[in-house]
């Protein structure tokens, strides 16, 4: 039986391999995120918290139907404020950016679904999408909402992805962002991985499949 001061001595060591573990999962295995907006409900709901793959990023195998995580690509949201807080809440707040419960406040991310992937030529033409001129199938969308109210003809290049979120009529993505650097594209090194989960509030706890838009009927 060990000595109460062997586990004292111990226990700095424990904390240190405890946040060397909390960083390496972080790093390449599950981030958590808060979901603020509505734009891709009901898949998402605000307010729910949802754990992120980071595997399929890392091993660049993002895929269509994918919901996914990015960071903010080009300007697609306003520049975050900086707001005074109690230097106790501020100390938590970093240690639990550090360990990966919380994202970084100063990296603004977002969350839609891959619609079009490297090759794909993705149209919209009177409320009707299709992808490489095959008609689409998505049951996720938004109860009311049209695949798309915007028309557009777009070939995604390689290296980057087309997203839209599930509630097409009040989701600023793809679409809205096409006069933008990356003609409204997300630069695949801007993905930060693939949502797997909800796993907040309680009665939301649940998987999030991808979902192929070209997935046979």
């Amino acid at each position: 039986m060990k000595r109460k001061g062997s586990l004292l001595r111990e226990l700095p060591l424990l904390v240190v391999l405890a946040l060397l573990v909390s960083l390496l999962i972080k790093s390449f295995l599950v981030q958590f995120f808060y979901i603020p907006s509505g734009s891709m409900e009901n898949t998402l709901q605000v307010k729910d918290r949802v754990a992120v793959n980071r595997l399929p990023f890392i091993g660049n195998d993002i895929s269509r139907g994918d919901v996914i995580v990015f960071r903010d690509p080009a300007g697609w949201l306003p520049d975050a404020s900086s707001t005074s807080e109690n230097a106790i809440i501020g100390a938590v707040r970093e240690g639990l950016v550090l360990v990966g419960v919380i994202p970084n406040p100063a990296k603004q991310y977002l969350v839609k679904r891959v619609i079009g992937v490297a090759g794909d030529n993705v149209v919209a033409k009177d409320q009707v999408l299709t992808i490489n001129g095959k008609p689409t199938s998505e049951p996720y969308i938004f109860a009311g909402n049209t695949p798309s109210d915007t028309d557009f003809n777009i070939t995604v290049p390689e290296g980057k992805v087309w997203v839209m979120g599930d509630h097409r009529g009040a989701s600023g993505d793809s679409r809205v962002h096409q006069d933008d650097v990356n003609n409204g594209m997300v630069p695949v090194e801007k993905i930060t991985g693939q949502v797997v989960a909800t796993i907040w509030p309680f009665n939301r706890i649940g998987l999030i499949p991808s979902q192929d838009p070209l997935a046979t009927k």
